[in-house]
């Protein structure tokens, strides 16, 4: 008599974070159970909603570098008061071993600030310094040109409007207001050339910061407005303002940083770990 049996390599087939006791699962049932959806812990923990739905479903191919995504498990789970070092415990077991190395690879390789951008298959486009230079040129004398035009033109307008007063002046009041006329001219055009200089020093900018733990971070713009200050939990911030920024981190370590979406090196600036410096584009 035959007897059917079950093959066991295929009993307990399990995928993604259908197995009750995956990290992902008890921390999507835990968020359920408060009564949270994806958007209210984003805005508590400073976390994309992409980055924690990919958290829960375990696709790890979704969420940036190990380290990073290592500190979102944390705070995450810690929000959820659920205990940190088996959630996370539980990553590192099913943290698939192709992506360490990958990430390991992009460690030891990084990102050159200004010069080189990186694409997937780590093929890199080249930027002519001499282009560059050339448009940075065309810039300064088309912004030159119309300053030059501005001011013949404002020039032009004065000098009629003075003859135009004089034409309805006698002889003594002529005398008595020219030297008021040129001061008045005088001081408005040294005042237009300042406020001239100050608005071509500035540009508008954006910053995109990743932190992997509490860090000490200050940021202030151009204007003098502050986007960022002080000790900043782990997260991810987008900041917007006129360039240069001024720059302070006390864990550069803890910090990935994007200026107009082009990752910035932030070893290059740093010193025992911690960075005081001015960006622009």
């Amino acid at each position: 008599m035959d007897i059917d049996k079950k093959d066991p390599s295929t009993a307990n087939l399990d995928t993604s974070n259908q197995n009750v006791g995956s990290f992902g699962n008890r921390l999507k049932q835990a968020r359920i159970d408060k009564n949270l959806s994806i958007d209210d812990v984003a805005a508590e923990l400073f976390i994309l909603n992409r980055h924690l739905e990919a958290i829960e479903a375990e696709d790890f191919r979704s969420l940036p570098q190990a380290a990073f995504a290592r500190g979102f498990v944390i705070n995450y789970a810690k929000f959820l008061g659920l205990d940190p070092d088996q959630i996370v415990d539980s990553f590192n077991r099913n943290y698939p071993d192709e992506l360490k190395k990958k990430s390991v690879d992009d460690i030891e390789s990084p990102l050159k600030p200004m010069g080189t951008l990186q694409r997937e298959g780590r093929r890199s486009i080249r930027i002519n310094p001499l282009l560059v230079l050339g448009v940075i040129g065309l810039i300064v004398l088309a912004v030159f040109l119309i300053r030059t035009v501005s001011n013949a033109q404002d020039a032009t307008a004065v000098e009629t409007d003075d003859n135009a007063l004089v034409d309805d002046l006698s002889d003594s009041e002529q005398s008595a207001g020219a030297a008021i006329n040129t001061a008045v001219v005088s001081g408005g055009s040294a005042l237009d050339n300042t406020g001239s200089a100050v608005a071509s020093n500035t540009t508008d900018a954006n910053l995109d910061l990743t932190v992997s733990a509490n860090t000490q971070l200050n940021v202030v713009d151009a204007t003098g407005n502050t986007l960022l200050s002080g000790n900043q939990s782990a997260g991810s911030y987008k900041l917007a303002g006129k360039a240069p920024f001024k720059i302070q981190i006390d864990q550069v370590s803890n910090v990935a940083l994007n200026l107009n979406g082009q990752p910035i090196e932030l070893n290059d600036f740093a010193q025992d770990n911690k960075a005081n410096f001015s960006l622009a584009p």
